[in-house]
């Protein structure tokens, strides 16, 4: 049995790890959530653009299981689970540091992957019905029409023709057309690199944020996982 101060790491240590299992949850959720978001955008945004979420679901989950065995080996004092606790821990916090940073670098590539991606998929508007779809469910969620607005359409529809989804409200017999004036007129460019951006500054700061505050888990481990040790050497010494 660990005693005096270590008691108090002991139970400082169960609770952390309940804490530690809801962070876990966190990942998981805001990983998905993200990973949502970039799905519903696929054709505009490059296919490693999906590692810092997948990676932060992956992560949450693996958090969630090595919650387990800080709980045991904290409740158990047992020297061996809290050793493999503490080194999953560090794993774990490498791992978080990696997506916090991967996730926070995206955003210097946003810009200039969203202008080629939305320049080849407008000029595919009319010929391609996967680009099609993916510009009306962003003009629609974004509120927005076109690259920089709507007179970006007209090098695709050759007249002021708009998609749909260009137009907030639109009578039965009515053509989207940039002469009305329930047209939207703010540009999807800006509008979806600000919530990309935004979306790698979350993954970034709850990556690196709750790496930092596991690294008191692991201080917590290492001290009761020591002070197990020496009562197991003092109970040994003893019996000699």
């Amino acid at each position: 049995m660990v005693s005096g101060g270590m008691t108090c790491v002991k139970y400082l240590l169960f609770l952390f790890n309940l804490v530690f299992a809801i962070t876990g949850i966190v990942f998981i959720s805001v990983g998905a959530v993200i990973l949502g978001l970039y799905k519903g955008y696929s054709n505009f945004v490059d296919p490693w653009f999906f590692a810092a979420p997948v990676l932060m679901i992956v992560v949450g989950i693996i958090v969630f299981l090595v919650s387990f065995f800080g709980c045991c080996g904290a409740v158990k004092e047992n020297h061996c689970m809290i050793i493999t606790f503490s080194l999953l821990l560090l794993l774990i916090f490498a791992l978080e540091i990696g997506a916090g940073i991967s996730g926070y670098m995206m955003r210097n590539e946003v810009g200039t992957m969203l202008d080629n991606h939305l320049n080849t998929t407008m000029s595919e508007y009319l010929t391609n019905k996967e680009a099609e779809n993916s510009w009306d469910i962003m003009q629609h969620d974004l509120d927005c029409c076109g690259m920089d607005g709507p007179k970006d359409w007209e090098k695709v529809f050759k007249t002021t023709e708009l998609p749909e989804a260009c137009c907030t409200e639109l009578d039965m017999d009515k053509k989207c057309d940039e002469n009305l004036i329930e047209i939207r007129h703010e540009g999807c460019s800006m509008k979806l690199q600000n919530a990309i951006e935004d979306n790698a500054v979350i993954i970034g700061g709850v990556g690196i944020g709750i790496a930092l505050v596991q690294l008191i888990g692991v201080i917590f481990a290492c001290c009761l996982a020591r002070s197990i040790r020496r009562e197991y050497e003092t109970v040994e010494t003893t019996a000699h």
